[in-house]
Formats: C-alpha cells, structure tokens, sequence
C-alpha cells in the first residue's frame, strides 16, 4: 500500500496527526486529509516535506 501518515513539525519535534492518509488536498490556508477508514481531519497550517519513500507528510503550523 502506498499511503502515508502525517505528522506536525513543532519545536524540532514530529507528533503523529493522522495515519493512512489516502487524501491530502490542500485548501486555501488549510490542509484537509482523509485516510483509508474514513477519518477525516483539517489542519492549518502548511507542507513542510513529503517523502513518498518513507511515506510521510510533515505538516507545519504557521
């Protein structure tokens, strides 16, 4: 499977926000996700990396 978790980025620190993410779209100065069993969360904030080896999206507050 080709799904990856989302984590934040604070304070040179990586928390967990999402797991499974299937959608990550993002909207104005949000960032709306979606995984794999429906679970749906908004973030604002912004992308600071994606690694589509490591499948992982590290989100950053403003």
């Amino acid at each position: 499977m080709c799904e990856a978790n989302a984590y934040v980025y604070e304070d040179g620190e990586e928390s967990l926000f999402l797991e499974n993410v299937d959608i990550l779209r993002p909207e104005g100065d949000r960032i709306y996700l979606r995984n794999l069993f429906g679970e749906q969360k908004e973030f604002e904030g912004r992308i600071r990396e994606i690694s589509l080896i490591r499948h992982k999206i590290l989100l950053e507050k403003k």
